[in-house]
C-alpha cells in the first residue's frame, strides 16, 4: 500500500469525484478526514466505506468559503488525527448564467469555494508541515476550464484559472519545504453534478462526439490519478496539471 502512515485531508468528499478519491487513498493505505458543510448521511456514508477498508477516519464540517473554517479544518483535523501528510482540495461549486446576468453573490460564492477556499486551507496545511519539519502532498481537483472556454461559467473558469496559477506559483515556492502541488483537471465526469445531463440523451451524444474515447469519465478515474500524486511515485512531479478527460481538451470543437 503506497500511502500506509499517511493521512489525508480530502474536502467535498462526501460523494462524486471527493468521495471517490477519498475511497481510493485508504485503499492505498491512508486514513482519512472527511470534510464537507455538513456531517450528514453523505458524509457518513463515505465514512463507512473507508471504516471497511480498516482505515481510520472522521468527519469535519466545515464551510471553506469562510477562512477562519479553513483554519480550524486543518487544526481540528490534526487534533483528531494526529497529524496530516495530504491534502485534496477538492470542493468546488459552479453556478450557470450568462455573463450580463452574474450576480455578485453568486461570484462571491464560486470563487471563495473554488479558489480562496483552496488558498488558505493550503496555507494553513503548510503550516502544519512547516511546524514539524515534514514535506507533503497537496493535490487540487480543477477543470479541463482551467484551460478551456466555458460560456455561461465564466467565474467557475476564472476561479479554475486562478487555480491553475496557484498552483504553479506554490510549486517553486513549496518546493524547498519538501512539498509537491499538483492539480488534477477532470473532464465531463458522470457525478451527481452532471445529473440533468444525464437525462437529456441529445445533449449528452453531442458531447460524446467531442470525447476521443467516447465515454463519460468515472469518479474511479480521477481518484486513480489522485492516488499517484499522492504516492512516492510522484515525488519528483510538481507544478503540473494532470489531465483526465478521455482526449476532449486536444481534441474539442464546436458544433
Amino acid at each position: 500500500m503506497r500511502l500506509k502512515h499517511k493521512v489525508a485531508l480530502v474536502t467535498g468528499s462526501s460523494q462524486g469525484i471527493g468521495r471517490a478519491i477519498a475511497v481510493r487513498l485508504a485503499q492505498e493505505g491512508a486514513d482519512i478526514v472527511i470534510n464537507d458543510l455538513e456531517e450528514d448521511e453523505q458524509a457518513r456514508l463515505t465514512a463507512e466505506q473507508i471504516r471497511v477498508l480498516g482505515r481510520r477516519v472522521c468527519i469535519v464540517a466545515a464551510d471553506i468559503a469562510q477562512v477562519d473554517n479553513c483554519r480550524r479544518l486543518v487544526r481540528e483535523s490534526v487534533e483528531r488525527m494526529g497529524q496530516l501528510d495530504i491534502l485534496v482540495n477538492n470542493a468546488g461549486i459552479e453556478k450557470r448564467a450568462a455573463f450580463l446576468d452574474v450576480r455578485k453573490e453568486d461570484f462571491d460564492r464560486v470563487l471563495q469555494v473554488n479558489l480562496r477556499g483552496a488558498f488558505f486551507l493550503t496555507q494553513s496545511f503548510v503550516r502544519h508541515l512547516a511546524s514539524s519539519g515534514r514535506g507533503g502532498k497537496i493535490i487540487n481537483t480543477s477543470s479541463v476550464h482551467e484551460e478551456l472556454a466555458f460560456p455561461h461559467f465564466t467565474s467557475y473558469c476564472a476561479s479554475k484559472g486562478g487555480l491553475k496559477m496557484m498552483m504553479r506559483s506554490l510549486a517553486v515556492e513549496l518546493a524547498p519545504l519538501g512539498i509537491t502541488i499538483n492539480n488534477i483537471a477532470p473532464g465531463a465526469i458522470e457525478t451527481p453534478i452532471n445529473s440533468a445531463l444525464l437525462r437529456q440523451p441529445d445533449q449528452l451524444a453531442a458531447l460524446l462526439a467531442r470525447i476521443p474515447l467516447k465515454r463519460l469519465g468515472q469518479p474511479q478515474d480521477v481518484a486513480g490519478a489522485a492516488a499517484f500524486l499522492a504516492s512516492a511515485d510522484a515525488d519528483y512531479i510538481t507544478g503540473t496539471t494532470l489531465f483526465v478527460d478521455g482526449g476532449l481538451l486536444r481534441d474539442y470543437h464546436e458544433q
